[in-house]
């Protein structure tokens, strides 16, 4: 017959399992929520040049989520944070609820600042891909893909987008299986 001491250490070991368990469990759901990813055949943009990167982007045109819905005259600011995280500032016009919206973030870089893969974040420790997956060698007009084919946007420093730069990222979006199709243009005027 076992004794008291024997039994109270193996209710201690399954609870002690239990709690190991548990906390495995939540580590992997974390992981999994912050899934950051780039979408398959895509490539960031690589040396990258952050501070060159930094400012204000008018977004052009984006596959339509529900965080931006009915937005227009989109924008997005990016800055330096003490801690050397970026700080995104997201503002959008709500044209059917006739009021200005506002998303603060932050952004840090999956590897090394030298290549354009970032995460991002505006809800806690959940992020998300942010992939500058073109650019051109001034800085004033990007592409960036999200973890998927649902997440693409085009940003200009301008509130529109030469014709040729535009077809040009039409097409490597398409290459990548975008339905450029699906594309809402942002209205900037």
């Amino acid at each position: 017959m076992m004794s008291l001491l024997s039994l109270m250490m193996i209710r201690l070991n399954k609870m002690q399992i239990g709690v190991a368990m548990g906390i495995g469990a939540a580590a992997i759901a974390m992981n999994f929520l912050s899934c950051v990813t780039i979408p398959k055949g895509a490539k960031a943009v690589s040396p990258f040049r952050k501070d060159s990167y930094l400012g204000k982007w008018y977004e052009i045109a984006r596959m339509d989520f529900k965080f931006e819905k009915n937005l227009d005259h989109v924008t997005a600011e990016y800055s330096l944070n003490p801690d050397g995280s970026i700080r995104v500032d997201n503002k959008g016009y709500n044209y059917v609820k006739k009021q200005w919206k506002q998303s603060i973030g932050k952004a840090k870089f999956v590897k090394t600042p030298d290549a354009a893969r970032l995460k991002v974040s505006f809800f806690g420790p959940f992020y998300a891909g942010y992939n500058v997956i073109a650019i051109d060698p001034e800085y004033k007009y990007a592409m960036v893909a999200g973890n998927n084919l649902d997440y693409l946007w085009l940003l200009s420093r301008e509130k529109d987008i030469p014709a040729a730069i535009q077809t040009a990222y039409l097409k490597q979006a398409q290459n990548l299986g975008y339905d450029v199709s699906k594309l809402v243009w942002t209205n900037q005027r």
